[in-house]
C-alpha cells in the first residue's frame, strides 16, 4: 500500500494535472513586437472599412466626421493609457474583469463577465463576421445588392473557421493573427496612397463647406462616437493576457501607446482618402465603403480590396476569439464561472469549452441581428464597464496611495476619459433607448444569477451542494 502511494500519478489524471498547472502559470512569451501586432491586429478589423458611414451619418458633415475620427483616436489613447496603469498595477490576466474585481469587488466583475459572454462578445463577433460576409459576397453581385441570406451564410462559415483554428492550436491562432495584421496594414496603405496623391493634385471638392453644423444634433453625437470608437476598439485586449507579456511594466505601456498613435494616424489618413475620392452621398449610400472606393480609385486593383478587407475582418474576429476566453478562464479560476471553463484541452492546450460557448451565441446573433443595431447594442455595456474600470482605478489610487504603480497616467487624463465615457453612455440611452435599454436590462439579468451561483453561502445547504456539483 505504502509503495503505491509514493508513486506519481500517471495516466489521464497526470496529464490533466500537468495541463492545469501550465494553464494557471501561463508562460511569458509575448514580446514588444508581438504585443504591438496583437493590438493593431485586433483594433484594425472591419471598423475602418464600415464605420465611416455611421460616423458621417451621425455627425452630418465631412469636416466634423474627420474631427470625430481624430477625437475618437485621442479618447482611445487616453483610455489605453489608463489601462496601461491598470495592467501594470494588477498583474493578473483577465482585463476589465480583473480590474473591477480588484477595485469594486466580485459583483461588478461578475456582471462584466456575464455581459461579455451573453451579448458583448457575440454582438461584436457577429458584427465583424457580417462585414466579412459582405466583403466576400458583394463583389460577385456588383452593382446589384447581394442577397442577405448568402452574406449571413458566408459569415457563419467565417466564424466556424476562426472557432476551428482557436480550438485546434494556440500557436496557429497567434501566427494567423500576425500574418493577418500585415495584410491589414497593406490594405490601409493601398487605400491611403491614391487618396494622398489625388489630394496633392488639388482634388478638394468634397472638403468645400466641410463644417456644416446644421445636420448635427446632440442625440446623434454619442452614436457617431460609438461608430468611431468601435473602429478603435481593441486597445484593451493586451490586458486580457497580461500574464503572458514579457517585462509587462515596460512593454504594456509602450505597446499600447505606440499602437494607438499608429492606428489614429492611419485612420485619419484613410478617411481623408475616402473623402477625396467619394462624395458624402456616395459614402452614405455604400454598405461597403472600401469596395466603392476601390471601384473609383483603384480600377486595376478593385477586386483585391474586398479580399484584403475580408481577411482583415477575419483577423479581428480571430483576435477576439483568442483573447476573450482568457477572461472566462480567469473568471472560472476565481470561482465566478463554472470550473469547466478554466479547463484546457489535454493535447491541444486550447481553452476549448470557453471558445465553444461563444459559437452558438454568435451564430444566433448573426441570423437575427442588423449591423448598426448590433453595434449600439454591444457598445453601451462595453463602454459603461470601461468607464467603471477607470473610475475604480482613480478610487483605488486615493485608497492606496503607497501601492507601487510602475506606470502612472496623469490624473487629468484618467478623469477626462472617465467623465467622457459616462457622458457618452448616458446620452446613448436617450439617443437609442431600445438597443441601449435592452443592453442595460440584459446586464442586470446577471444580478440574480450572481446571488444564486457565486453567493452560494447564503443559500440553503442542499442548494449550495447541488450547484457546486453542477
Amino acid at each position: 500500500g505504502a509503495k503505491r502511494r509514493t508513486q506519481p500519478k500517471t495516466g489521464e489524471d497526470g496529464v490533466k494535472d500537468k495541463t492545469a498547472g501550465e494553464a494557471v502559470h501561463l508562460r511569458r512569451e509575448i514580446g514588444l513586437l508581438s504585443a504591438v501586432s496583437f493590438i493593431i491586429g485586433t483594433v484594425v478589423g472591419s471598423g475602418i472599412f464600415i464605420a465611416p458611414k455611421g460616423v458621417l451619418m451621425n455627425s452630418g458633415s465631412v469636416g466634423l466626421s474627420l474631427l470625430m475620427w481624430a477625437l475618437c483616436g485621442i479618447l482611445s489613447l487616453c483610455g489605453a493609457l489608463c489601462y496601461a496603469e491598470l495592467g501594470t498595477t494588477f498583474t493578473k490576466s483577465g482585463g476589465h474583469y480583473t480590474y473591477l474585481l480588484e477595485t469594486f469587488g466580485p459583483m461588478p466583475a461578475f456582471l462584466r463577465l456575464w455581459a461579455e459572454f451573453l451579448f458583448i462578445r457575440p454582438a461584436v463577433a457577429s458584427y465583424v463576421s457580417l462585414a466579412f460576409g459582405r466583403y466576400v459576397v458583394e463583389p460577385f453581385f456588383a452593382p446589384c445588392p447581394a442577397p442577405m441570406v448568402l452574406i449571413k451564410l458566408v459569415s457563419i462559415l467565417g466564424v466556424t473557421f476562426v472557432v476551428a483554428i482557436n480550438c485546434w492550436s494556440v500557436t496557429m491562432a497567434s501566427r494567423t493573427q500576425v500574418t493577418l495584421t500585415f495584410i491589414k496594414m497593406f490594405a490601409l496603405v493601398l487605400i491611403i496612397i491614391p487618396g494622398v496623391i489625388a489630394l496633392a493634385k488639388g482634388k478638394t471638392d468634397n472638403f468645400q463647406n466641410g463644417f456644416e453644423v446644421d445636420a448635427l444634433t446632440l442625440d446623434k453625437l454619442p452614436l457617431a462616437f460609438y461608430n468611431g470608437l468601435y473602429a478603435y476598439g481593441g486597445w484593451f485586449y493586451l490586458n486580457f493576457i497580461t500574464e503572458e507579456v514579457i517585462n509587462p511594466n515596460r512593454n504594456i505601456p509602450l505597446a499600447i501607446s505606440s499602437s494607438m498613435v499608429t492606428v489614429t494616424v492611419l485612420y485619419v489618413l484613410v478617411n481623408l482618402a475616402y473623402y477625396t475620392m467619394m462624395t458624402p452621398a456616395e459614402i452614405l449610400f455604400s454598405d461597403a465603403v472600401a469596395v466603392t472606393f476601390a471601384q473609383k480609385a483603384l480600377q486595376g486593383l478593385a477586386p483585391v480590396i474586398p479580399f484584403l478587407v475580408s481577411l482583415s475582418c477575419l483577423g479581428a474576429l480571430n483576435g477576439g476569439f483568442f483573447s476573450s476566453p482568457r477572461m472566462l478562464f480567469v473568471g472560472a479560476r476565481e470561482g465566478h464561472w463554472p470550473p469547466i471553463f478554466s479547463m484546457i484541452h489535454i493535447r491541444r492546450q486550447t481553452p476549448l469549452p470557453a471558445v465553444l460557448l461563444l459559437y452558438p451565441l454568435v451564430v444566433f446573433m448573426l441570423i437575427t441581428g442588423e449591423t448598426y443595431q448590433l453595434l449600439n447594442f454591444a457598445s453601451f455595456a462595453r463602454w459603461f464597464f470601461i468607464a467603471l474600470a477607470t473610475l475604480g482605478m482613480i478610487i483605488h489610487r486615493y485608497r492606496y496611495p503607497l501601492l507601487p504603480r510602475p506606470f502612472k497616467v496623469p490624473l487629468v487624463i484618467a478623469v477626462t476619459f472617465t467623465v467622457v465615457c459616462f457622458f457618452i453612455v448616458g446620452l446613448s440611452l436617450y439617443s437609442d433607448p431600445w438597443n441601449t435599454g435592452r443592453s442595460f436590462a440584459l446586464t442586470l439579468t446577471g444580478v440574480p444569477v450572481y446571488f444564486v451561483t457565486v453567493y452560494r453561502f447564503r443559500l440553503p445547504h442542499r442548494w449550495a451542494r447541488f450547484l457546486s456539483k453542477s
